[in-house]
């Protein structure tokens, strides 16, 4: 295979798979979808939508379909992609932003890893000197560390595909950036995330794995990068896994009996759906247990880790707006309602 060395997976070339994967995705929805050509941004086909606050995320690729699987409409306006875990630039966020601007102001969905975090609020410094008004939230579900290899603070994983619904589904009602903020902030707030692997992952470029596991062995708490996670232990059952990954997020987000939640089982990208479903089955069975009512289940691969194999749990605490915003109409090829 040309200009591949020593990486068994169906790609052209290292250096094209981002602009590639994204050439075939516009294909794939060409009444949904448009690239922005040469910045790796994918807009819906109608931007800027009319009195409507834009909402744009993205970061490094490797995650899919996270975030460009998640463009339509009741989510996202457009996502930027980075190079596999590298983060977009400034002049790529600024052009979504660009282009996704109804003049009611654009609102970022923002993963917390630093070098994220620092491009996207410069770029939205940029926009404001363009006259275009930006706000944020951050996201950091993870519970599993505090301060990672490109975080301080707690990593953004899966429970930001529930920030994108629920803030999209806001924006689509006509309310104000201020309102988006506020009500994606009430997300951040309740929503924990802890995840585990039993194999690494092969970025395209570097052509090794990220890290390396024993034959029998799972680590606890790793990033969607890779990054060191909590512990290394002898892997486990289904529901010995279920059972600590949920330990750690109700350790942090003490719920009660009679509270309702969201659940989200989210493979890693080459976890079977068969162990999805059945780690999903003891945390159904958890929850219950404790008097914790299921408002929805997602299980499926929401923000992976190229073919890592693994899984990660998301809880999301809910009330009334939540829950209407979340039962809330999308149409993206990766999240339909």
């Amino acid at each position: 295979m040309q200009g591949v060395k020593n990486v068994k997976k169906i790609i052209n070339h290292p250096e094209h798979v981002v602009t590639e994967m994204l050439e075939g995705l516009v294909a794939a929805y060409p009444n949904q979808l448009k690239l922005i050509d040469g910045r790796a941004v994918v807009t819906r086909k109608n931007v800027p939508v009319a009195n409507k606050v834009g909402i744009i995320s993205g970061g490094g690729s490797g995650h899919e379909p996270a975030h460009a699987g998640y463009v339509g409409q009741g989510m996202l306006d457009a996502a930027v992609a980075g190079e596999v875990f590298t983060s977009p630039t400034p002049d790529q966020i600024l052009e979504a932003i660009k282009a996704v601007d109804s003049g009611k102001g654009v609102f970022m969905v923002v993963k917390n890893y630093t070098g994220d975090v620092m491009n996207f609020d410069m770029a939205a410094e940029l926009a404001e000197m363009e006259g275009i008004q930006v706000d944020k939230v951050v996201v950091n579900d993870d519970v599993a560390v505090e301060d990672s290899t490109f975080t301080t603070g707690r990593r953004g994983i899966a429970g930001t595909i529930l920030v994108h619904k629920i803030a999209g589904a806001k924006a689509e009602m006509g309310a104000t950036l201020a309102d988006v903020k506020a009500v994606s902030e009430k997300v951040v707030k309740n929503v924990r995330s802890m995840g585990m692997a039993i194999s690494p992952c092969t970025p395209p470029a570097v052509g090794k794995p990220s890290f390396t596991l024993g034959e029998n062995e799972m680590e606890i708490g790793l990033g969607i990068h890779g990054e060191p996670g909590t512990e290394r232990k002898p892997l486990a059952t289904a529901d010995e896994i279920a059972i600590d990954l949920t330990d750690h997020i109700f350790k942090d987000m003490p719920l009660s009996s009679g509270d309702e939640v969201a659940v989200m089982i989210n493979g890693l990208g080459a976890t079977p759906e068969m162990e999805l479903f059945i780690v999903n089955r003891k945390v159904n069975q958890i929850l219950k247990e404790k008097g914790i009512a299921v408002y929805e289940t997602f299980v499926g691969n929401f923000m992976t880790s190229l073919e890592m194999a693994g899984c990660s749990v998301t809880l999301l605490k809910l009330d009334d707006e939540l829950k209407d915003l979340l039962a809330a109409h999308a149409n993206t090829p990766a999240f339909k309602k």
